[in-house]
Order: structure tokens, then C-alpha cells, then sequence
């Protein structure tokens, strides 16, 4: 019953932008969780994009800092990710974490949503 669904990923021009979404089944708080994003691009490894805190705190990769904001809508059990300038680089699989602050930090991820940036 916990699930963690991603949304808003598809083709987008260099340059352009798209905003993805992460929805929290009623199984995850998000108020207790440290919301993340991660892409995978083919042949390489998973990497973090961005992270925030249950108290608001972000951090980003290097490669996306001034570009990409996460946010998040506890209320709405939801996550964003603004991703702005995307470079063809940018392409990947998009996956949503979130991160339990309390005990055993238990972990939950997303299916995933692609991003595809190419003219």
C-alpha cells in the first residue's frame, strides 16, 4: 500500500522545462520523510538531483544547482521537481525517494518517469 508514483517526465527541447511530481500513497508521511530525486541514465548509475528535509532543507548535485528546485506539499503528500535550462546531459530516468528522518530509515521508491531532452 506504500507507493510513491511519479508523473510529468517526457520530451522536451534544450533549453526548455518540465515539472515533475511525486504522489505518496496515505502510507508515507511526508512530514517525517526526506524527499529525493534521482535519475539513472542508460549505462550509468543512479545519482542523486536533489534532496529536502522534512524541515525544508535542499541540497542539489552540482550539475543541476541554479536549474532544478524540489519543493514539496506536505498537505498533498506530493513532491516537485522544477527542472529548468535542461540540457540533453539531463536526460534520464527520474526517480522519486523518500526517506524515512525516524528510526530504521526505512526507504521508498518510485517506478520512475523519463526525461528526455533532445531537439
Amino acid at each position: 500500500q506504500v507507493q510513491l508514483v511519479e508523473s510529468g517526465g517526457g520530451l522536451v527541447q534544450p533549453g526548455g522545462s518540465l515539472r515533475l511530481s511525486c504522489a505518496g500513497s496515505s502510507g508515507i508521511i511526508f512530514g517525517v520523510n526526506t524527499m529525493g530525486w534521482y535519475r539513472q541514465a542508460p549505462g550509468k548509475q543512479r545519482e542523486l538531483v536533489a534532496v529536502i528535509s522534512s524541515f525544508g532543507r535542499t541540497n542539489y548535485a552540482d550539475a543541476v544547482k541554479g536549474r532544478f528546485t524540489i519543493s514539496r506539499d506536505n498537505a498533498k503528500n506530493t513532491a516537485y521537481l522544477q527542472m529548468n535550462s535542461l540540457k540533453p546531459e539531463d536526460t534520464a530516468v527520474y526517480y522519486c525517494n523518500a526517506r524515512f528522518e525516524g528510526p530504521g530509515h526505512r526507504e521508498y521508491w518510485g517506478q520512475g518517469t523519463q526525461v528526455t531532452v533532445s531537439s
